[in-house]
């Protein structure tokens, strides 16, 4: 098992009660409460964090108040407090402390935790909370420890390479902040336990092998055996998994994808 103390980095044991609220997850199910994700259910109690992803006050000093956990994420969160006194949570950026301030607007200074459109990034520069189209929230490089890369500006559009590998053109009048996302060392935490999988919600995971026919395809046969005949490895609904293209033909933003993300077929 392999933790993480953060005893000496958060500052903040109780969420602020104004921007929580309670309610029910949805653990994997629809609104008739079949499951249409597998693998999960139970897990602790959480009370949502309402993060601002929007960023729409411009041009207001915002003071970091607090470091604190989200159960809800893997990242940092922070409460900053705006200079005319409104309160809110945003994701932390790495590198940022207690004290410090961020800037949102076209003419904010490039360094960690601002925001400003990405016509005014510089290629090179790392950023998270990307915008797919002006005023439309961050969406994109939320994670802990994640970041994209400006690659290039051209013809009203930004090239920004993702964690995943995939360059992508985005408006370059939408929004990013600087930065990579804080709590890289994320990665390095393992259960070492079934049950710290079920507090977080995560139900145990049954190959296909050892199912029987009736449940996978990859099931039945004597002892360990292979997938058979059948063309590639399937999901239990008979469909290809692993390394196959998911994308619709005709998506309407398939334009904005200039390179796909490596998948393990391509190796």
């Amino acid at each position: 098992m392999v933790t993480l103390d953060y005893r000496n980095t958060l500052t903040a044991k109780e969420p602020h009660k104004a921007l929580t609220k309670g309610g029910k997850r949805s653990v994997g199910r629809n609104n008739q409460g079949r499951i249409t994700t597998r693998h999960k259910g139970g897990g602790n109690k959480r009370r949502y964090r309402q993060i601002d992803f929007l960023y729409n006050k411009h041009d207001i000093p915002a003071t970091i108040e607090t470091v604190e956990y989200d159960p809800n994420r893997s990242a940092f969160i922070s409460l900053v407090c705006y200079a005319d006194g409104e309160r809110r949570y945003v994701i932390m950026p790495k590198g940022v402390v207690v004290g410090d301030t961020f800037l949102v607007g076209e003419k904010a200074p490039l360094k960690p935790g601002n925001r400003l459109p990405l016509y005014k990034v510089p290629v090179g520069t790392f950023v998270y909370n990307i915008e797919l189209k002006p005023n439309g929230g961050a969406k994109l490089v939320r994670s802990a420890g994640v970041y994209a890369q400006v690659t290039a500006h051209d013809n009203g559009y930004t090239n920004l390479k993702l964690p995943s590998g995939e360059v992508r053109k985005v408006p370059d009048h939408s929004c990013a902040s600087v930065g990579e996302v804080s709590n890289s060392d994320y990665k390095l935490v393992k259960g070492g336990k079934a049950g710290r999988s079920r507090w977080l919600g995560i139900r145990p995971t049954v190959r296909g092998t050892a199912m029987n026919p009736v449940d996978h395809p990859h099931g039945g046969g004597e002892g360990r055996q292979g997938i058979g005949l059948r063309r590639g490895p399937k999901t239990r609904h008979g469909k290809q998994a692993y390394g196959v293209k998911t994308r619709r033909a005709k998506k309407y933003s398939n334009h904005a994808i200039v390179s796909r993300r490596k998948t393990k077929r391509q190796g």
